[in-house]
């Protein structure tokens, strides 16, 4: 007997609920199922086709707007709903914060199930656009297609993109022509090297096949106005390299960094690779509070530089320092958060596992004369261990911003046993962080939470908690 076409039924006049996961909405199926829908906003009423059938939960797309929500508003960007970047653009920017307020309030309740206190509002970004100091964008010579040309029998022409990958598409780049994440002069460099490259017939990298020249381009923006242009090219060819290079500097005279980096390796991360400095210096430099920090094009920097400084204000304010403390900042970075906090602190540990985070975190903290910090390279699970808190001091105050996945727990245990006053954990996943308040409960009370939002358009959110001492 042939498989029933289950897969794909359309259901009718859907309430949509709420916000989801990963920026796509939820609705309700007429037999209780939960739907997932993109590009959708939670009170729209719409027939949805489903393309996915499991057994808790469909997904689906939207193929008829009945009732449109009164949290709508038009997208600004002309590639929205293509683009997987901004997925919630078509919602008033209160609601998105309202959404991402709940959403750690329903981890920290539901997954840490720990006695919480009157949670602070959210503090949204003064900019909801062109808010990152980091893009990367891709080039390919097959780039993404609408509906509308692949159903045309007219010659498409030139089929090069510089831009980003469709969503669940490894191979495909969708042609940017404005991007509002990145302030300029991001979009004209970006449109420059592509038209220099169409114009010079530069070749396009071939993700199937692995070849071409130019692969992938990276910008770097600070709020002191420097910028890093890097480009990735596929296979060294120095003509043509040195003449886009000397192109695009001569053209934009104010980039500070102009490197590049010549990688033939199957996947185009530059963390491997050696990056090659052609113009400029191999660093820009980001200041904050009087602070300057170096970033190179390896660096890991919160990608909104501006909303970064009221989330470091907000962890400072929750540690509480008088001056006399030892801080441990765990999970260090740069040592970013760790600097900041030091001139109302003792003295700060910082505690990284990226030797090259570490060898920043030293060379900033010379340039700004700061003494009272020390940085040790290691992974957190074997560094932190009675022998080195024996060598540096009991901590008064805790400082930890983990990875997505929370803490280790042979960390959390540690935190546990030497039971400093206070511990202040930043989190970019409140789902992970609810499960490490739920392992602190013994010995801690959550006394403050405040989430901040450092992605608007996304829904990305960061959480700030202090942890007192029962």
């Amino acid at each position: 007997m042939g498989r029933k076409n289950t897969d794909k039924v359309v259901f009718h006049q859907i309430q949509v609920l709420d916000a989801g996961a990963k920026g796509v909405s939820v609705a309700k199926a007429p037999d209780g199922k939960v739907i997932f829908i993109p590009n959708v906003v939670p009170g729209d009423v719409v027939d949805v086709q489903t393309f996915k059938k499991r057994k808790a939960y469909y997904e689906g797309k939207a193929v008829k707007f009945h009732e449109l929500s009164d949290y709508r508003v038009d997208p600004i960007c002309e590639h929205f709903g293509v683009c997987g970047g901004c997925k919630w653009q078509n919602m008033k920017y209160s609601q998105q914060l309202a959404f991402k307020q709940n959403e750690v309030k329903n981890h920290l309740q539901r997954i840490g199930k720990v006695e919480l206190p009157e949670f602070e509002d959210i503090l949204g970004s003064e900019k909801q656009f062109f808010y990152r100091n980091k893009m990367e964008f891709s080039f390919s010579n097959s780039r993404w297609l609408t509906e509308k040309e692949i159903g045309s029998t007219e010659d498409l022409g030139n089929r090069n993109a510089l831009g980003f990958h469709i969503p669940k598409m490894w191979d495909k780049i969708l042609d940017i022509n404005k991007c509002h994440l990145q302030e300029d002069p991001s979009n004209a460099i970006r449109n420059e090297i592509r038209a220099f490259a169409n114009e010079h017939n530069l070749a396009f990298f071939n993700p199937r096949e692995h070849s071409g020249l130019l692969r992938t381009v990276m910008i770097r923006t600070v709020s002191t106005g420097e910028i890093m242009v890097l480009i990735q090219f596929f296979e060294e060819d120095k003509e043509n390299r040195e003449l886009i290079l000397d192109h695009l500097y001569e053209k934009f005279p104010q980039i500070t960094s102009l490197q590049y980096v010549v990688n033939g390796k199957p996947n185009d991360t530059i963390y491997d690779q050696d990056v090659i400095l052609y113009k400029g210096r191999n660093y820009i430099l980001e200041e904050m509070e009087g602070l300057k920090f170096s970033i190179n094009a390896k660096s890991f920097y919160q990608t909104n530089s501006d909303q970064a400084y009221e989330l470091y204000k907000i962890t400072r304010e929750f540690a509480g320092l008088t001056g006399n403390e030892t801080v441990y900042d765990l999970y260090t970075g740069t040592g970013t958060i760790a600097q900041f906090v030091s001139k109302k602190a003792k003295k700060v540990i910082g505690v990284e596992s990226v030797p090259e985070a570490i060898i920043d975190a030293k060379a900033n903290a010379e340039r700004n004369n700061i003494t009272n910090c020390e940085f040790f390279v290691g992974d957190m699970k074997v560094v932190f261990n009675e022998a080195f808190i024996a060598q540096h001091g009991k901590p008064d105050v805790i400082i930890t911003d983990p990875p997505r996945d929370g803490m280790h727990k042979d960390v959390v245990e540690q935190i546990l046993k030497i039971a400093p006053k206070r511990v202040v954990y930043v989190s970019c996943n409140s789902a992970t962080q609810a499960r490490d308040l739920a392992l602190m409960d013994e010995k801690y009370k959550v006394t403050r939470v405040r989430p901040v939002d450092m992605f608007p358009q996304t829904h990305h959110v960061e959480n700030v908690v202090l942890l007192e001492l029962r």
